[in-house]
């Protein structure tokens, strides 16, 4: 695979990936420098050592009330990942807070707007901005540089200046990001490729080609029941979005993406255009256009009718009535793993499409970071939060997900270098064509999952090894190692084997003057583009629409965002 990538240079990027990691606060106490006695006096600079004497750390964290997980006797603070941070570090963690996942954002709102602060607590860009203006952070460029492993580095090393830049204030680390996979980002074609078959259709290249393959498994009885009770392509639901943004720019399951950036739309996402200038795609005459285009479709009724109003998407592919949608590629592990239970001859496939007019597939990328560790200003032991950290990426191979979620290590941030799921799919196809051996690949801890992905493909996946059809695979020898694995294999191809141009966004956080008006914004966009696609409102209120967001702050916005381009 070769990804070239269009608008902002990646290498340039740490100047507009954040807001604050380029402008910084006003507060004093913010600059204040750490006092430098805070590392462990028993493991100076060691990322793995443990502490003579036991500290404790009071976190917040996600607590899942419905998890029923975790084995007869533990508890969320006692379980496989608290006692591995207590057998190998001697920490001992404790609650500050807890809250459901649909919470916790507020929870972490309630607690920066009171100043109550657990110890550490995982964030996303906003708050950490909010954080470090309000002076609550505490600097952790030295506790980065002596305690964070040597695979963490090398892993946000790869992002060029992007990750730590986006977390640096005034030239202090504030804050540890995460690394997610590229893959994350982008939302491929899930088709079920029998319903091609059986009508003899090839996957959609263009959007006209996609429209006729909507068009056949809403009308030619695809599953053969003889009922017309099929979908073309899915849409988001309720809780979804219409397409990924800068604010939320990875993982929009059943977004209508990839018919935007077939017209080289990027709607959500601020752009450098022609001119150098720093625009914001959903604004522009592109997005109009892609938006006519879904209008007919959705009038056609090759996209669900009931989109607007359906509490989950994922039901129409899970029970079989669903033909296409879009999203990231581990799908595996959600609709098309419920699919499967269901009719085990459901067989579908990911495919990089459609293209656009030049025939070229041109995906919006996400961020490389989404979420930040950070350490309340004045924790004896800021260090202890990043090697919880470090313990997690070394030891997530000998965890085992049946008893217990992975969400429930505490201060959980993902590293995982951006190129995992193509690096690993390479991988298993060596391994597969007998070139290498799982041997051949250990050592490495920046793919801590990959050697036990190689020692257990062949549970779930039979001969031909090259063929990826649903009956060339063995889900019930083992559902769990299955979703991984066909997600890496069917979800990740068209990432590893297409050659595409991909999109970044200039930043993935807000302006000053976002926070004040960006809500609403966002809204009149939301429910503009919903409208005009469901028919309910003109094409021409798009025009109404540019109008009113530059003139409701959209301009100023736009000119904030210009000035960190110069930068």
């Amino acid at each position: 695979m070769k990804t070239t990538f269009k608008g902002a240079a990646l290498a340039g990027m740490c100047l507009l990936f954040i807001v604050s990691g380029c402008s910084g606060g006003t507060n004093e106490s913010a600059s204040n420098e750490s006092p430098s006695d805070k590392t462990s006096p028993s493991e100076p600079a060691d990322p793995f050592g443990a502490y003579e004497e036991p500290i404790t750390i009071r976190i917040g964290q996600v607590v899942d009330p419905t998890d029923t997980s975790l084995p007869e006797g533990d508890t969320p603070l006692d379980n496989q990942y608290t006692r591995s941070v207590k057998e190998n570090l001697n920490i001992d963690v404790e609650h500050y807070f807890t809250a459901a996942p649909a919470n916790y954002d507020q929870k972490v709102s309630l607690a920066i707007a009171s100043n109550d602060l657990p110890d550490a607590m995982v964030v996303g860009a906003v708050e950490v901005r909010q954080m470090y203006e309000s002076g609550q952070l505490e600097d952790l460029t030295e506790v980065y540089e002596n305690y964070a492993s040597p695979t963490i580095k090398q892993i946000i090393d790869g992002t060029g200046e992007i990750a730590l830049g986006s977390a640096t204030f005034d030239g202090k680390l504030m804050a540890i990001p995460n690394i997610q996979v590229q893959a994350d980002g982008v939302h491929t074609l899930w088709i079920r490729q029998d319903w091609l078959d059986k009508l003899g259709l090839e996957p959609p290249q263009t959007v006209a080609a996609l429209e006729e393959v909507a068009r056949a498994f809403v009308e030619d009885d695809p599953d053969g029941n003889g009922q017309a009770d099929t979908i073309g392509l899915s849409g988001p639901d309720t809780n979804g979005h219409l397409y990924a943004t800068f604010l939320r720019s990875t993982n929009n399951s059943f977004g209508l993406d990839g018919i935007f950036s077939a017209y080289e739309a990027y709607p959500g996402y601020w752009l450098e255009d022609d001119n150098g200038d720093t625009v914001y795609g959903s604004i522009l005459p592109e997005t109009k256009e892609a938006l006519a285009k879904l209008r007919d479709m959705y009038a056609n009724g090759l996209i669900d009718k009931e989109m607007a109003v359906r509490s989950d998407a994922s039901e129409l592919v899970a029970g079989g009535k669903s033909g296409m949608f879009f999203g990231p590629w581990w799908m595996g592990y959600g609709a098309v793993a419920d699919a499967i239970k269901d009719n085990p001859d459901a067989n579908w496939q990911a495919y990089a499409l459609p293209l656009n007019e030049n025939g070229e597939y041109t995906p919006h990328l996400g961020t490389p970071t989404g979420t930040y560790l950070v350490v309340r200003k004045g924790y004896e032991h800021p260090e202890a939060a990043m090697k919880i950290v470090n313990n997690y990426l070394k030891e997530e191979p000998t965890f085992d997900e049946s008893k217990g979620g992975l969400g429930m290590y505490p201060l959980r941030i993902i590293y995982s270098p951006l190129d995992t799921i193509e690096y690993s799919l390479k991988a298993i196809r060596e391994v597969l064509a007998g070139n290498k051996t799982p041997e051949d690949y250990a050592g490495d801890e920046k793919y801590p999952l990959l050697v036990s992905d190689l020692e257990t493909v062949k549970i779930v996946k039979k001969e031909p090894y090259d063929d990826m059809d649903i009956e060339h695979w063995d889900p019930e020898a083992d559902m769990g190692i299955w979703s991984r694995i066909y997600s890496i294999m069917v979800g990740g191809a068209p990432l590893a084997d297409t050659e595409y141009t991909g999109v970044y966004s200039q930043i993935y956080s807000q302006t000053s003057l976002m926070q004040q008006r960006w809500v609403n914004l966002q809204k009149m966009e939301d429910e503009t583009f919903l409208k005009i696609i469901m028919g309910t409102e003109p094409l021409d209120t798009f025009d109404t629409f540019v109008e009113d967001w530059k003139s409701q702050g959209g301009t100023q916005i736009t000119e904030e965002v210009a000035e960190l381009a110069t930068q």
